[in-house]
């Protein structure tokens, strides 16, 4: 009978369906829970034999359970702490996505008021920033896996914020690109990743809807630090404006480092990488759908302000109004998204919006006034934003082992990383080319968006192909 509970425990359904496999601890645990409860055939001999039995399996199981193998229980998918580390979370994508979504400001006003470079030049610096950023979670994501969280996110926070105020002293491309591109990018990375893994750790059925808490920090850093530009740069300067953004950062993430706390404990063997996770399908195919996404998701971004003032003649404070707009209308498109993702599924909800996004890269070519450019951007905002929001939400939950949530997290950022250092910059080469005219960059942004599209329909078929259940149009996934 004993034999029979056990095995019946080997699998479980996680939220997606898939079966995982219970950890072997449990396993040990429930066998010796059996036998210590199972009455022994002699009677005589059964009050004597009990201790003892008991005595050895739990010496034995001592020597299993060490501190990579504890299990704190489930995820407390809500209460105080848990939706405490999702706000403060929030404070990290607002520190981190929101300064870099508001990269628009800093490419026109480099090319046009600093002059240090072309668009495509200046391109190069915030997509460094972000590739930096996503290849440092290959490195921070297993850090945080191996118990170092709180060591890692205050280095991180620590360069993040110096860098910071390096570019407030910078006047030439090549400062700009080290302390902008390089030492923020590589600060950024390595307190991102690790607050994405640490806040999924306490939630599993709520995960959609406090990552959805978390990534609206995007839009909201996206309305701040533009709305700081907006206000200090014609009185202040551009170096008491970025020192302002600094000060504004440095809070935020002395706030962090004061109260996130890690919820699991160290698993401090495992690889850097981890390359058996390559070979299953769906997570495969949703790194190269996100890929193609992401090569033309920020192009919006980057390019908006300067379209708006080289090819409609708007003002520096009208461009800036629109990249606020941009990242304003993003709190809808994460946090509503989001809340629906949980009841109807990432990847059913990621499907319709990466194919409205492709839509509108075509649609942009469409564009000529002023008012269908406030048009574009309200609904470009909305769909972008969501994208970047289901985008950690789906990947977290191709991860059936809490434990390798940040190796496999960082693992996938990794991927993108490489899709965002091109993309802008092959966006901004196209703009060249065409002697300033924006057909070509629009045409790769409606492109490669349908390509993605198809291959999420792809992976959604991989999924539900090992949930061994058939293709079905109307199932949570």
């Amino acid at each position: 009978m004993a034999t029979t509970d056990v095995a019946s425990t080997m699998e479980e359904k996680n939220d997606l369906g898939l079966t995982e496999s219970i950890p072997e601890r449990d396993i040990e645990a429930s066998a010796a829970d059996d036998m210590v409860g199972e009455p022994l055939e002699t009677t005589k001999t059964s009050a004597s034999r009990r201790p003892q039995l008991t005595t050895t399996l739990s010496r034995t199981l001592s020597r299993v359970r060490t501190v990579d193998t504890l299990d704190p229980g489930p995820p407390p998918d809500g209460g105080v702490v848990a939706w405490t580390q999702a706000v403060l979370t929030h404070l990290v994508i607002f520190n981190t996505w929101g300064f870099i979504n508001s990269f628009g400001l800093f490419q026109s006003y480099y090319v046009d008021n600093m002059k240090i470079g072309t668009p495509s030049a200046v391109a190069w610096i915030g997509a460094i920033q972000v590739w930096i950023l996503f290849n440092m979670g290959t490195f921070s994501g297993r850090a945080t896996d191996a118990g170092f969280f709180k060591l890692t996110f205050t280095l991180g926070a620590a360069i993040a914020v110096f860098g910071m105020f390096m570019l407030s002293l910078c006047t030439k491309y090549w400062q700009v690109f080290l302390a902008q591109g390089v030492c923020m990018g590589i600060g950024f990375g390595l307190v991102f990743v690790p607050s994405i893994a640490l806040v999924s750790t306490y939630f599993l059925k709520n995960r959609s809807i406090a990552l959805g808490i978390t990534v609206t920090g995007a839009a909201t850093g996206g309305l701040v630090f533009p709305a700081i530009a907006r206000e200090l740069l014609p009185t202040a300067g551009f170096p008491w404006t970025v020192r302002t953004m600094g000060f504004v950062e440095m809070v935020c993430f002395i706030v962090c480092i004061l109260f996130m706390k890690p919820r699991l404990p160290p698993r401090k063997a495992g690889p850097l990488v981890e390359w058996t996770a390559f070979t299953e399908l769906p997570y495969s195919l949703y790194l190269l759908c996100g890929f193609f996404f992401f090569w033309s998701v920020y192009i919006g971004f980057f390019y908006i302000t300067t379209f708006a003032r080289n090819i409609l003649g708007a003002s520096q404070e009208t461009s800036v109004s629109l990249l606020l707009m941009m990242n304003g209308v993003g709190i809808v498109g994460r946090l509503a998204v989001n809340i629906t993702a949980n009841y109807l599924g990432p990847i059913n909800l990621l499907v319709p919006f990466i194919f409205a996004t492709g839509i509108l890269g075509f649609g942009w070519i469409g564009v000529h006034g002023m008012t269908g450019l406030w048009v574009f951007t309200c609904i470009y905002g909305i769909t972008a934003a969501a994208l970047q929001g289901i985008f950690p939400v789906v990947l977290t939950s191709l991860t059936f082992d809490p434990k390798k949530v940040g190796v496999r997290t960082g693992m996938g950022f990794a991927v993108m990383g490489y899709a965002v250092l091109t993309g802008p910059p092959i966006g901004g080469a196209l703009i060249e080319t065409m002697h300033g005219d924006f057909l070509g960059c629009q045409i790769f942004a409606g492109l490669t968006m349908f390509i993605s599209a198809s291959l999420l329909i792809a992976t959604r078929w991989a999924v539900l192909r090992k949930r061994k259940i058939g293709w079905k149009w109307v199932v949570k996934v």
